[in-house]
This record gives C-alpha cells, sequence and structure tokens, in this order.
C-alpha cells in the first residue's frame, strides 16, 4: 500500500530549501519527500529524463553549496513542482517524448531520476571547461537551448536540451553543457543569443524575422536622450530561465540566399518602390533565407514596421543588420546608438549556422555621438570599426569552427572600397584583424553602403573575397521615373538597382547579380562616338540613342569606343569583343571611368535626381576602340563576358556606319 501522499507545495519546498543552505554536502535523495501517484495495477512512467532514461543512481548525487545555489529557490520549486504535476497527470504507456518502459518504476528510481534532472539544470557549463571573465557590474544570464518538439515555444516536458550548442553575450562564447545548459555574465545593453546550428530552425515572427536574442536594459533606453524614434523599455531584472527553443529541420549542403542591401526608403513613396521592384521579383523565390546588409531604411525608422511587414511577405526567415541610416542620432556615442534597431530586430551583431556554412552578422557602423555632427546636419559622425569587443566574438565563435568550412561575413560598411578607398566613413579601419581571423579558411564577406557594386580580394594572399553588394535601392531612388511611377534609380556607377544571390555547395559559392526590373540583363553595351557627349548641354540636345549608339559617320569610327559595363564585374572579369566579317577576337581593356548612360541619365533629369547623386568611376568598365577600317554598312558587335566565377555571358549590339 503506498504512503499517504504529500501535497505539492510542501513537497517542492522541502525539496528545494536544504539546496540553499549550509555549507556541507546536501544529498539531492528526494526519497523521503516524494510518494509516487499511485496507479493501481499499472506501471508507472519510468523516467523524466529529456533525452532518454536516467538510470538509477548507485547513491544519491551530492553537491557542494556552491553548486546548487546556482538555481534559486524560485526556479528549484518551479521545476519540481512542474515535474511532480507532470508525473501526477501521466498515463500509463504514455511516451510524450521521455522512454517509457514495460516494467514499473520504483520509488527509489522515480525520486533519482527527479534529483538528477534537478541536478543538471543547476549545472550550465562553459566553452572548453572554463569560464569567461566576469565584467565588473554584470549579473548571470542562465537558462536552456532545447528542441522545441511539442512546438509550444516554451520548454514542455519531453523537450530535450541540447548539448554543444553556442550561446553568446556578444563577446564571449559558451557551449551548452550535455543538458541544454548554458551560463553567461550579462551587463546593461547586453544581448544574449544563441547561435543556430545546422540542422535547426530558430523561432520566427508574424514577419519571418529570426528570434535568437534578448536585450538587457533592465532601466530601458534613457528617456533623457529625447530620442525620436523609441528605442528599448525597461526589461528588468534578467529572466529566471532565459531559454532558446529551436526545431529539427533538414538543411542540405546546397542552398541559395537571397543579398539585399540598402532598400534605404526615405518615404511611404519610396518604400512602394522596394515592393514594386526588387520584393516582387523575389515572390516564389526557392532561397533558403535572406539578409540585408544594412540602410533599411533611410533614417526614419518609423518605416520599419511596414517594411518588415512587406518583407515577411517573400516567405523565408529574413536576416538583418543595420546601416548608418538605421541609428538613432541623438545617442551621444555607440553604445546607444542601435536601440531602435535592437527593439526590433534584436542584436545588432551575432552568427548562425546553415548547411555547412557560418555566417557572421556583423554591425561596423561606429557611431561617433551627435556631438560630432557638423553645423547644420541631422546626426553625428561615424566611422566603420568593428571594435575588440565583436571582432573578440568572432574570434570566439571561430574557434569551434572547423577551418576547411565556408564562413560567410555580412556588414553595412565594405572594408575596403574602390570609390573611397582612405575614408574611414566608407572603409573598415580594422580590417586587418578580421581578415587575421579569417585567414586560412573559405570565406566570403559582403556589404553595402557605397551604392557600387565591387570585387575585391584581400588578405596576404588575395584569397578573401570581399563583394560590395549592388542597392536595392541604387541612386537612392533617383529618377527618371518610369511608365509605372517608379523611380529607375540607375546607380551611379552604371549598375541597375537590384539585388545578388549568394549560391553555396558545402564550402564552395558563387554570386549573381539579378537587376530588379531587367533580371536577364548582365551587361550594357554602348557607343562613345562624340568627345562632347558628356556634357550636359549636350546630353540636353540629343537623345541617349543618338548620343551613344549609332548610327556613326565612317569619319569618327577610328575616334569611337565600345563601351561595356558588366555590372557585376571585377578584377577577375574578362571581355572580348568580336565584330563580324572574319576579325578576331578584340581584348577589352578595364577602365575605370564612368559609365557614359547613367552620366546620360542623371544630366538630363537633374529635377528627379537627389542632389548629392552624380556617375563616379566605375571599377566594371571596359573599352575598345573600334577599328579604323570597319566600313559602311550594318555590322553586329558580340560581347564575351567570363565572370569572376568562370562563367560565361553574351550579349550583342547592331552598329551602323554611315557614309560621308
Amino acid at each position: 500500500m503506498p504512503d499517504k501522499a504529500v501535497p505539492q507545495k510542501s513537497l517542492a519546498d522541502d525539496v528545494c530549501a536544504p539546496a540553499l543552505m549550509g555549507d556541507q554536502e546536501l544529498p539531492l535523495d528526494l526519497e523521503t519527500h516524494l510518494t509516487p501517484p499511485a496507479y493501481p495495477g499499472k506501471p508507472m512512467p519510468r523516467t523524466f529524463g529529456a533525452a532518454g532514461p536516467i538510470p538509477k543512481p548507485a547513491r544519491a548525487p551530492s553537491y557542494p553549496r556552491s553548486r546548487c545555489r546556482r538555481m534559486s529557490a524560485a526556479s528549484c520549486h518551479t521545476v519540481v513542482s512542474s515535474l511532480i504535476h507532470a508525473t501526477a497527470r501521466m498515463e500509463p504507456g504514455m511516451n510524450d517524448g521521455i522512454d517509457d518502459m514495460a516494467s514499473p518504476m520504483t520509488r527509489r528510481a522515480a525520486v533519482s531520476g527527479l534529483g538528477a534532472m534537478a541536478a543538471t539544470l543547476a549545472a550550465p557549463a562553459f566553452a572548453r571547461g572554463t569560464a569567461p571573465d566576469r565584467p565588473e557590474g554584470s549579473v548571470t544570464a542562465t537558462g536552456v537551448v532545447f528542441e522545441d518538439r511539442s512546438e509550444a515555444g516554451r520548454r514542455q516536458i519531453g523537450d530535450p536540451g541540447l548539448p554543444g550548442v553556442a550561446v553568446s553575450n556578444g563577446r564571449d562564447v559558451v557551449r551548452t553543457d550535455e543538458s541544454g545548459r548554458y551560463r553567461l555574465a550579462v551587463t546593461d545593453g547586453d544581448a544574449v543569443f544563441v547561435v543556430k546550428p545546422s540542422g535547426y530552425r530558430v523561432p520566427l515572427d508574424a514577419n519571418n524575422l529570426p528570434r535568437v536574442s534578448y536585450i538587457h536594459r533592465p532601466d530601458g533606453t534613457p528617456t533623457e536622450l529625447g530620442f525620436r524614434y523609441p528605442g528599448l523599455a525597461p526589461t528588468g531584472a534578467l529572466p529566471e530561465s532565459l531559454d532558446f527553443p529551436l526545431r529539427r529541420v533538414d538543411e542540405p549542403s546546397a542552398f541559395d540566399v537571397l543579398l539585399f542591401t540598402d532598400p534605404q526608403p526615405a518615404t511611404e513613396a519610396e518604400l512602394a518602390f522596394v515592393r514594386d521592384t526588387t520584393l516582387t521579383s523575389v515572390l516564389g523565390t526557392s532561397a533558403a533565407f535572406g539578409m540585408t546588409m544594412g540602410d533599411i531604411v533611410s533614417d526614419d525608422l518609423s518605416l520599419y514596421p511596414r517594411y518588415n511587414r512587406m518583407i515577411g511577405r517573400v516567405g523565408i526567415p529574413w536576416w538583418h543588420v543595420g546601416g548608418n541610416h538605421d541609428l538613432n542620432f541623438e545617442a551621444p556615442d555607440a553604445d546607444l546608438s542601435r536601440e531602435t534597431f535592437k527593439r526590433v530586430y534584436g542584436a545588432p551583431y551575432y552568427a548562425f549556422e546553415h548547411g555547412q556554412a557560418l555566417f557572421l552578422m556583423l554591425d561596423n557602423v561606429r557611431y561617433l555621438g551627435i556631438g560630432t555632427a557638423a553645423p547644420g546636419a541631422r546626426g553625428g559622425r561615424y566611422e566603420g570599426r568593428f571594435g575588440d569587443r565583436q571582432l573578440t566574438f568572432v574570434e570566439n565563435i571561430l574557434r569551434d569552427w572547423p577551418k576547411d568550412r565556408l564562413v560567410v561575413v555580412g556588414m553595412h560598411i565594405p572594408l575596403i572600397t574602390d570609390w573611397a578607398p582612405a575614408d574611414p566613413a566608407n572603409t573598415t579601419v580594422d580590417r586587418d584583424a578580421l581578415l587575421a581571423l579569417l585567414a586560412g579558411r573559405p570565406s566570403l564577406s559582403v556589404a553595402g553602403h557605397t551604392h557600387t557594386t565591387e570585387h575585391h580580394y584581400l588578405g596576404g594572399d588575395g584569397t578573401h573575397h570581399h563583394h560590395v553588394l549592388t542597392a536595392v535601392s541604387g541612386s537612392w531612388w533617383s529618377g527618371p521615373y518610369d511608365r509605372r511611377g517608379i523611380a529607375c534609380a540607375d546607380s551611379r556607377d552604371g549598375t541597375p538597382n537590384g539585388y545578388h544571390v549568394l549560391s553555396i555547395d558545402a564550402a564552395r559559392y558563387t554570386t549573381r547579380f539579378v537587376a530588379a526590373s531587367e533580371p536577364d540583363r548582365a551587361m550594357r553595351i554602348t557607343l562613345d562616338s562624340q568627345y562632347n557627349a558628356r556634357t550636359p548641354e549636350l546630353a540636353r540636345a540629343y537623345t541617349v540613342e543618338r548620343l551613344l549608339g549609332s548610327p556613326i559617320p565612317v569619319e569618327a569610327v577610328g575616334s569611337t569606343d565600345l563601351v561595356v559595363n558588366v555590372f557585376d564585374g571585377g578584377p577577375r572579369t574578362r571581355v572580348t569583343l568580336r565584330l563580324g566579317g572574319g576579325r578576331a577576337a578584340i581584348p577589352m581593356g578595364k577602365v575605370r571611368q564612368p559609365d557614359p548612360f547613367v552620366t546620360q541619365v542623371f544630366a538630363r533629369n537633374a529635377d528627379t535626381k537627389k542632389p548629392w547623386v552624380s556617375a563616379i568611376p566605375s571599377s566594371h568598365v571596359w573599352v575598345a576602340r573600334l577599328p579604323s577600317d570597319l566600313g559602311t554598312g550594318t555590322h553586329r558587335a558580340d560581347v564575351k563576358v567570363v565572370d569572376e566565377y568562370g562563367r560565361a555571358r553574351h550579349e550583342a549590339m547592331i552598329v551602323e556606319v554611315t557614309g560621308a
């Protein structure tokens, strides 16, 4: 006959209280407190183990006070109460993710299982067995990373803890122990985030934004700063257990990623341009997820909710980092410059795994504070810089990543740019430190910011590929307007506005550019036959076709350049021209010059162009002089491009030459 049952409240109180008292070792043998529920004539479930049965120990485990105190009385009470309650409700033969055996479970086995589970919950582990330094004024965050088998979003009986998962505070990286538990020091303003492991999915909100972080801001964003756009509400003390659910999914090693940068709508109308061009073009995509490399909006952070609703309709997870136009300009320094971004998107930098690749999403916009603003400016200055804390995070996360696996780094400001290589607001001043951490690994980094398209090969041996991506907004949504009333927005280096697709297969990758309104175009071919064609006066007097196309008089053939803007061209791109009549192919030379077409567009449409926009020297223009013996008649000019990855593309134009 079973003993008289003890009320659950008294049981939980009796179990938990001794673990927080005295310096002597206290046994977690709970048998004197626990009476199993009666199942007349039926076997009792065997164990409460999250990942399988917990064997009966030879003796009840003991733990010194220093270890037992890692679980507060409230946490202990909650765990024990919920486990006892679940035991009382469990039907015989029920599995619920727990191993149920045919043989009855003894009272001591049940007690020992409960004790072992409580002990496990109280004992987080650190990466490589050592705890990181504890900053002054920090508090300790602890919790569990678990497999959300119940799909409840909060841990239930049968949701096992996941061992070996990385969790970070933005500097230190720890790995969960065998029960999925972690422990981290956290200071005011820190983000605690889980690093999504391969083969798992993170929680997504209604707009498919990943929810992987918790921002610790006990008193909220300081109200005395007078932020125009709301920051963080007070979070108060840390939760007793800060848990991260993950769901198991298939993740093949080959997949595509959509790469956006600088959508940058300044108004509701420009946000509609984003919707009706780039976003509409990717509906129905088979990509695994998307990434936006900053300047999500153009200073007006109240546009975030509408933007998020739009991008959520693409139907895939979408990761973001902030740009210089996503700052709280009223902030006195960098530490408070991302308060609205944190409220909307979470951690300002973080990492995740997908397939066999590691993605580092970094914030290299270092705001120097409102006090650095120029007279009349609406915000302070900034520079491209990761900083020591973020670089330490990169070092820590890479320590456990296999050296032969791909690392993809996303950021806003380029590591270096052809347009302004010495400007700290347009390049990253501590890029060498990042490149040193990536040395010896297959790696790619992508950025935006400059509204240009560039390829660079960096590092001592040139093996790190840095790709500056085409802006979704092109020339900041400058005109002219097309027949739909949407700004054409050609970039100032001549590339149409658009986005890129990153295709990954294990450690190999390629990228390709997609023009938002002309998705099949890879290049633009023009004829530069008039010396003064780039002057605004001539631009207003003639059509673009007349200035940059044919016919051309036979006398001007020998002084006419055929110009090819390879929209996604780089240092390894090769371009050749072949004219009809059995002529040999002509290698085209790479020339750093403005694209004559976009020069014409901006000259003709000053009223619809943003005032700071002008054509700049492009890093992906190739030129060949037409042969002087090309006679009168109609000729075909075929252009062959072999791109950065060895892929060939062909386009052609018809050239008319007229007689004297």
